[in-house]
């Protein structure tokens, strides 16, 4: 017998829970096809069959918490003969010797038996008349897509996860999505959302949260981006946003405050002398932190690749586990959704988080006059055990001083 294992899951992560099996006891499986799906708080692992066989055991349920190296099941890899392939692998359990079944014998003479046609869609990873991934039926399945109508990307047509990702969802009954007539509708919480949960909790009950907050008058910032916008577009393929500007901001005041950019471990304190800025990204899964890794050394151009990138596979599903580790500092755009104002959570074991919002014309004094400008609140929580008020006010208001004036970030 061939054991199941949870393979590793990536830094500092050592367990994950059963979020669904996707093969059950008996079924006949080809190398590579997905048995079952890990669900950590920050990505979910697939994990494939190793070798053909028959799956055997199944020694976790959905929702076990399990960790690296436990047994999930086992595989019998004698059942299927060598040199097996797919499509071969997928033949009927029924027509393969599992331990404890005796097996009638054959006349040397009979011609081997025919084997019975199994349905396309579960042996050789075809619906209908599509051909597809195990993963991406999964996920069709998950969102109600039918993937007869999604475009395969893949060799001879093969609609792989990408695919399916990109595709837009059917309409869901999650949420607030009821049926005529239902006062109330039930969904249970995926395991994601309720490691999301834990890790928030754990952020408000490991650290002494407190935030400070300022204002920034975008104009400066609007006018650059007017200006150079169409030009960056077109010379370098990518849209010019604001976040590569509070990015830039950010980094050079870590290093003037590198208490904001520290952690906590024990009664020591780990100061990071370089940035990996975490940029919070809402994705149907939920809220993922991937990084931006050494960002304090980055210009606005590569730092506006990147984060265009990092955001993309963030939405579609196609985040690393590299990815997601070794943030040193977050921030967090709720202004894209129209807030105006609030309290983000830290992003622990990170020290700090900053939080952007709506950026809304405003009556504002300047020099002795009462003018309309594009105003924006800006939030920075911190942990109060090793950052101090004024590291935080004066940190923010470093922020403040280089987005009013970009051209600063230039010369530091």
């Amino acid at each position: 017998m061939l054991p199941i294992k949870v393979p590793p899951l990536g830094e500092s992560i050592v367990e994950a829970t059963v979020s669904r099996w996707l093969k059950k006891e008996g079924d006949v499986v080809a190398a590579g096809d997905t048995l079952v799906d890990l669900e950590t708080d920050k990505i979910t692992v697939e994990v494939p069959a190793l070798k053909p066989g028959v799956l055997t055991k199944r020694a976790k349920n959905e929702g076990d918490v399990v960790h690296v190296d436990d047994v999930l099941g086992e595989l019998d890899e004698t059942a299927v003969p060598a040199g097996v392939g797919a499509a071969q692998a997928a033949a009927p359990a029924a027509k393969v010797a599992t331990p404890g079944t005796p097996t009638p014998a054959t006349p040397a003479t009979a011609s081997p038996p025919v084997a019975a046609r199994t349905p396309p869609s579960a042996a050789s990873g075809e619906s209908g008349t599509t051909k597809s991934s195990p993963a991406a039926r999964r996920i069709a399945e998950e969102r109600g897509i039918d993937i007869a109508a999604v475009a395969g990307t893949g060799r001879g047509g093969v609609v792989s996860k990408p695919d399916v990702l990109a595709a837009p969802s059917a309409p869901s009954r999650g949420g607030n999505g009821a049926a005529p007539g239902e006062r109330e509708t039930r969904e249970k919480m995926s395991t994601r959302r309720k490691r999301i949960a834990e890790n928030l909790l754990q952020s408000q009950h490991a650290t002494a949260h407190l935030t400070t907050f300022n204002e920034i008058d975008m104009s400066a910032i609007n006018a650059l981006r007017e200006k150079y916008k169409e030009k960056v577009e077109k010379e370098h393929g990518v849209k010019l946003t604001f976040m590569p500007f509070f990015v830039r901001a950010a980094c050079q005041a870590l290093k003037q405050f590198p208490t904001v950019n520290s952690q906590v471990d024990g009664d020591s304190i780990i100061y990071k002398h370089y940035v990996n800025m975490g940029i919070a990204v809402a994705s149907e899964q939920g809220l993922v932190v991937p990084n931006v890794k050494d960002a304090d050394r980055k210009g606005t151009i590569e730092l506006t690749r990147e984060i265009s990138d990092v955001a993309k596979r963030a939405r579609d599903g196609k985040l690393t586990m590299d990815d997601l580790t070794g943030g040193t500092f977050t921030i967090t755009n709720g202004g894209v959704f129209g807030s105006l104002v609030s309290t983000p959570i830290i992003n622990y074991p990170q020290v700090g988080i900053l939080g952007l919002h709506k950026t809304q014309d405003r009556p504002v004094a300047v020099n002795g006059q009462v003018v309309i400008r594009p105003m924006m609140y800006i939030a920075l929580s911190y942990d109060h055990r090793i950052v101090e008020g004024q590291q935080a006010v004066l940190f923010l208001v470093r922020v403040k001083e280089l987005v009013e004036d970009p051209a600063a970030m230039l010369i530091e």
